[in-house]
């Protein structure tokens, strides 16, 4: 046991954290490669190593409690953060129990669903996280081998926009002629995560046994008393490769694509769409669930459908078009309007918080056609831009310069993006395609320093992967100097072990 703070928190910044990765992933891709070829002892052999190793064990726990959005939330336990002995000791923990863990209750959050109802998040502790993290670490690299090509969501290295490339792909007009009419399913699964039968999860699990009671346990801990053999629970690390591995395969029924448990069907005219739903049933009722009729809807692709936040379309004259949803416009105009009238603080207090929002519906969209008025949040700006003058010392000129940093601007072009790959996974080891890739993820300066720097980090010269978003570091500290010499695209965990010296900087990366 670690028992001095001062020498926990010392020997937690001199770990190696670029080495630790390169063994993790070596180990993944090993295991990744066992799968493919069908070895499944070999996989279940390094699952085990995996399980056991040092390097994983530091990563599940830094990935928890430093780089994870939902780090500050407690579990049942009442526990936010972990100081640096604490980690230390959650490290020796795992590496005592990992093959024997033994799950705490979840603490339960109500979120409130657009339609009135209310969804249960169930947030296991501190602990749990790390060890479900840790067991993410060897489940997944065996899964990604055999997931089909069509599902995207939950899943490292494939994203939302992937799934809009493919749509513009099926429905644009050179694909089988303008003049065929499509028709999409929509389709909807009751209460998903809550309905997935243990049973279908544990029978499609590739793991040793020690993994598979561990993964049970889990689940249990997180049951519905009224349906206590179903149900992963949301808010798990490990629940969204849990509901993958139970769906995986509804993407064979039909021509289709799949984001987690949303999904659409692409049926031509001759499709009976009646016998794929019938299949569609067939394949849920195995695995505990249901369609929701009220909510999955047969649309013509001329009459348009929302999906994934966009709204797509094949116009009369064939040419296919994709913008923002109007409930996904709604939901921005939300979040800008909170910050705009909060009165708790001033406008540059607001500018900082308004510009990663826009900046991130607008990345989001980036493949959008974003030319309306609506898209461009003009009236957005102007109500920020009015607002803000009302504040004392901000004139026309400052509020005009606030604005610009608030709404920055990021450039679109319809269905710009590039699809991956068949059935590829970062897992696979073409690192130079991966890292290439991810960094089509960015725009604007941070985009600029990646081609700068071959795509690799400027701190521990790694390259990119889809695990770990990209921060720019600036060199002289000043936030203000964005001349390109004073950028570097680092990771975000990088990012933190530069500051270490700063207590603000600490505070703002949120590191602990």
């Amino acid at each position: 046991m670690v028992r001095h703070s001062q020498s926990a928190s010392e020997l937690w910044k001199s770990q190696q954290w670029k080495k630790l990765r390169q063994n993790l992933f070596r180990l993944q891709k090993r295991l990744y490669k066992a799968v493919r070829a069908g070895d499944l002892k070999k996989a279940r052999s390094l699952q085990k190593l995996i399980l056991k190793s040092r390097a994983a064990q530091l990563l599940a726990v830094r990935q928890v409690t430093q780089l994870n959005k939902g780090k500050k939330t407690a579990g049942i336990d009442g526990k936010s953060s972990l100081n640096y002995q604490e980690r230390m000791e959650l490290v020796e923990t795992l590496s005592d129990y990992a093959s024997d863990w033994k799950h705490s209750r979840l603490r339960e959050i109500p979120i409130p669903k657009k339609n009135g109802k209310v969804r249960m998040l169930k947030i296991p502790t501190i602990a749990d996280r790390a060890w479900q993290c840790l067991v993410k670490f060897a489940l997944e690299p065996a899964h990604e081998a055999t997931f089909s090509a069509d599902s995207y969501g939950f899943r490292t290295g494939r994203s939302a926009q992937d799934v809009q490339k493919r749509l513009f792909n099926h429905l644009k007009a050179s694909k089988n002629g303008s003049n065929m009419v499509k028709r999409i399913i929509e389709l909807d699964i009751k209460k998903c995560f809550d309905r997935i039968a243990h049973s279908s999860i544990m029978d499609r699990l590739l793991a040793p046994a020690c993994l598979k009671q561990g993964i049970f346990r889990c689940l249990k801990a997180g049951i519905n008393p009224e349906f206590p053999e179903q149900g992963t629970p949301q808010g798990g690390v490990v629940s969204p490769l849990l509901a993958n591995i139970a769906l995986n395969g509804i993407e064979d029924i039909h021509t289709s694509l799949r984001y987690a448990d949303d999904m659409v069907f692409i049926l031509k005219p001759k499709d009976d769409a009646e016998k794929i739903l019938q299949k569609v049933k067939e394949f849920l009722a195995e695995r505990g669930m249901e369609i929701s009729e009220e909510k999955t809807k047969l649309t013509k692709a001329t009459d348009g459908f929302n999906f994934l936040g966009w709204k797509f379309r094949v116009r009369k004259d064939g040419k296919f078009s994709c913008t923002p949803s109007e409930d996904n416009h709604r939901a921005i105009r939300q979040k800008i309007k909170a910050v705009v009238n909060n009165s708790n603080y001033g406008a540059e207090v607001k500018t900082k918080k308004l510009a990663p929002i826009v900046r991130g519906w607008r990345n989001y969209h980036s493949s959008c056609d974003m030319s309306s008025a609506r898209d461009t949040l003009w009236f957005m700006n102007k109500t920020a831009h009015r607002k803000f003058r009302k504040e004392k010392k901000v004139d026309r000129y400052k509020a005009t310069e606030l604005c610009k940093k608030a709404f920055p601007k990021v450039g679109y072009k319809q269905n710009q993006h590039v699809n991956v790959l068949g059935t590829k996974s970062p897992y696979d080891g073409d690192l130079v395609y991966w890292s290439n890739r991810n960094s089509r993820l960015y725009s604007d300066a941070t985009s600029d320093a990646l081609k700068r720097q071959n795509h690799s980090c400027g701190y521990c010269g790694l390259r990119f992967m889809e695990d770990e978003s990209v921060h720019l570091h600036h060199v002289d500290g000043n936030h203000d100097n964005w001349s390109k010499k004073n950028l570097l695209a680092v990771h975000q965990s990088c990012h933190q072990q530069l500051h270490w010296s700063t207590p603000c900087m600490r505070e703002y990366l949120g590191a602990g």
